[in-house]
């Protein structure tokens, strides 16, 4: 049974096996499919005609998927013959999407020329921003800029952008002139304002010259004031030092005096210190000595008692160790002389725990 496309009846599933299989087995389909196209008179310049392009266009990729389609369902069945019906196919493909190209090659075309018109009308509407942008900000920049912008002419050549970039020009030339007369009237102020300031520093200068002068007849009358009352501080010096130096030598006299007073009670009480510090010693080192002989005498008596203790522990844990031995067998005397023995470190690797 054979499929329905919008233009051509696909070939039967029976039969396709063939089609596909010969060498250009799918030529009568393709050809019918061309001669629908070349049947199919195109127009750009209706709305209706470019839509009629594009369902034209749209149909042939319906035909070429379907015979595609087709073609990977006899693959499937049968893998011993992929490569033929693959090369089919992509011929197949090939000469439908060059069909469909060329089918839609007036749209394509006329497309590509309405971007292309629709996108120099939107540079032309940047370009207008651009002068307003690329302005500096004296007055005779921005009247250089309300030129270039006047000489733009804004007609039908803009076809649907026209009353756009009659309102784009208007508001960049307005937007400039409120920046021209506000930059006319900053500089008209500025103007004035460096004559205001030429004028203030004139007279700033006048002030200067007669400042300095007044400041040097000034310094002069310092001077002399200053000098009359160096000579004054002179004498006075002069005077103080020479009663200064009259009680610097009463004082050294009276320091004298009491130094020697000094020196004297300082040397009684260092006797003092030297004899009481002397006694100190001796007392203390008699006290040592005492401390000495009764340390001495206490460490030999506890040393003495350690011993004894310890002469009487061992001696108990070592007739606990005989009796043991004697009690495994041992003859009492032989007992007794394993212990010595033991004790006295006589005998490898055995020891006796106290």
């Amino acid at each position: 049974m054979s499929e329905t496309n919008d233009l051509i009846v696909l070939p039967p599933k029976e039969t396709a096996m063939d089609v596909y299989t010969t060498p250009k087995g799918l030529d009568p389909y393709l050809q019918k499919i061309i001669a629908r196209c070349q049947e199919f008179e195109p127009t750009v310049q209706t709305v209706k005609g470019r839509k009629e392009i594009a369902s034209m266009a749209h149909k042939v990729s319906k035909v070429k998927v379907a015979l595609d389609n087709l073609g990977k369902e006899l693959v499937a069945d049968l893998k011993e013959l992929p490569k033929k019906i693959d090369a089919e196919r992509k011929r197949m493909r090939d000469s439908l999407e060059a069909l469909q190209e060329e089918v839609r090659a007036p749209l394509t075309a006329w497309e590509n020329a309405e971007e292309a018109r629709i996108q120099r009308h939107k540079d032309a509407l940047a370009g207008i921003d651009a002068i307003v942008a690329m302005g500096g900000e004296a007055s005779a920049a921005i009247q250089a800029q309300i030129a270039a912008l006047d000489a733009i002419l804004v007609d039908e050549s803009w076809e649907e952008f026209q009353t756009e970039a009659e309102h784009v020009k208007a508001k960049a030339v307005g937007k400039l002139q409120e920046k021209l007369a506000a930059r006319v009237k900053y500089e008209a102020e500025q103007e004035e304002l460096a004559q205001l300031r030429k004028a203030a520093a004139e007279r700033e200068q006048k002030d200067r010259e007669a400042k300095i002068a007044k400041e040097a007849a000034d310094k002069a009358k310092r001077a002399a004031e200053a000098k009359a009352q160096e000579e004054r501080d002179a004498a006075i010096k002069r005077e103080a030092e020479a009663k200064a130096e009259t009680q610097r030598k009463e004082l050294e006299a009276q320091l004298a005096v009491e130094r020697a007073e000094r020196e004297k009670a300082d040397a009684i009480a260092a006797a003092e210190r030297a004899k009481n510090e002397a006694t100190e010693k001796a007392r203390q080192a008699a006290e040592a000595e005492r401390k000495r002989i009764a340390d001495e005498q206490a460490a030999a008596d506890a040393e003495t008692k350690r011993r004894e203790a310890n002469r009487a522990h061992c001696g108990k844990i070592n007739r606990a160790a005989m009796e043991a031995l004697v009690k495994g067998g041992l003859p009492e005397d032989c007992a007794k002389k394993a212990i010595e023995l033991i004790a006295k470190g006589k005998i490898p690797a055995v020891v006796i725990t106290y």
